[in-house]
């Protein structure tokens, strides 16, 4: 027997009331947090916050012996990713294609 996938579905739970589908939805609008966050409130960051006055510990290590720094994407990669020196610097195999 052939099943027609294109056909719409119909079952029970299409009569469903657009409010009980809404009762069961959380709102994701509302300044409420759930249970997960209650316990680290800081977790998230709102938008627009001014986080000029944070400092920030950060270790930068410098370009290994076998990595290299494509000129077209400027992402540092490993050796086995390059694909070719080009007049610019070195090119990855992605930037390449």
């Amino acid at each position: 027997m052939a099943t027609d996938y294109d056909a719409p579905r119909k079952s029970e739970d299409d009569s469903e009331s657009i409010e009980a589908l809404q009762a069961r939805v959380p709102d994701k609008l509302s300044g409420t947090t759930g249970d997960e966050d209650s316990d680290n409130p800081s977790s998230f960051d709102l938008p627009g916050a001014d986080l000029s006055d944070l400092e920030l510990d950060v270790v930068v290590l410098p370009a290994q012996q076998d990595e290299f720094t494509c000129m077209s994407c400027f992402l540092v990669k490993h050796r086995s990713q390059l694909d070719h020196e080009g007049a610019e610097g070195p090119i990855c195999k992605e930037c390449a294609a």
